[in-house]
């Protein structure tokens, strides 16, 4: 691919660890700039990695990072985490709401609290730091603002299961569908991304107990990549998936991102149907 996330600056939500952390090194290995906003300041115990360690791995891959410790739930941490990237880097090119929180729970027996949290980091953190960031990407040659989140997929058998945390993500991926109209005329590209398949992530792995259904999170950056790299008045407004994207680019043979070695059947991700 001839295009390049060269002195582009990116500021993500989350990333020390998993797919976050794999979109921030793809772009740093073309020179990116990358800052973190995440709360990961101390290691902590079933989960690798903080927001000190990824700033590292950033930079030996051949990128800047800024690492600022905050909650992508709080305003003035978002205000600053913005203000930080501004001055350090001169502008802002790229957002990703990656942070994310999963609870699965049926709505009889979830917490509220939550409820409210996957509210709070999913659908409220991806408004806010989309639209924290509006006044720089303005300014920018090719804005983009990706997030992660599923297809709206209203077969009700999806809401039915986890209709919390359904709620939550929908409201990202509704957050795409409004930004991208909203600021087409400014230039700024709004695009959702998913896995086709489960990703072997510390998450994946604490809940399902293993790889062998999974691809690695390098194909959800390799597809990352290839969306932030497009023109942003051309590509926007989609919810798109991660092998689409590949194959939209000439890239079909996915065997490389498999987890784990072997024959078995890769696992769909959730909010997808065969």
């Amino acid at each position: 691919m001839s295009r390049t996330l060269t002195d582009k600056t990116i500021l993500m939500s989350g990333g020390s660890r998993g797919i976050g952390l794999a979109i921030a090194l793809r772009a740093a290995a073309d020179g990116a700039n990358v800052v973190l906003l995440a709360k990961t300041a101390e290691p902590h115990p079933k989960l690798q990695g903080t927001i000190y360690t990824a700033a590292e791995e950033i930079e030996e891959v051949g990128g800047k990072a800024l690492p600022v410790v905050g909650d992508v739930r709080v305003d003035s941490d978002v205000r600053n985490a913005v203000t930080q990237a501004a001055e350090r880097f001169g502008g802002i090119d790229i957002v990703i709401n990656n942070a994310s929180a999963i609870d699965l729970t049926g709505s009889e027996h979830i917490d509220m609290k939550r409820y409210d949290l996957m509210q709070d980091i999913n659908t409220r953190g991806t408004f806010l730091l989309s639209r924290s960031a509006v006044p720089h990407l303005r300014n920018a040659d090719n804005p983009h603002i990706l997030t992660l989140s599923p297809p709206l997929n209203l077969a009700p058998h999806w809401p039915g299961a986890h209709l919390a945390y359904t709620l939550a993500k929908y409201g990202m991926s509704l957050c795409t569908l409004g930004l991208a109209h909203e600021f087409a005329k400014d230039g700024i590209a709004a695009n959702s991304l998913w896995p086709r398949t489960l990703i072997d992530t510390a998450a994946v792995r604490n809940i399902l107990g293993g790889a062998d259904q999974a691809r690695t999170p390098q194909i959800v950056a390799d597809a990352a990549y290839a969306i932030l790299t497009r023109d942003s008045r051309q590509c926007t407004g989609q919810l798109l998936i991660d092998d689409e994207v590949l194959a939209e680019e000439g890239t079909t043979d996915l065997r490389h991102y498999r987890a784990a070695e072997g024959e078995a059947d890769l696992k769909l991700d959730i909010f997808l149907d065969a």
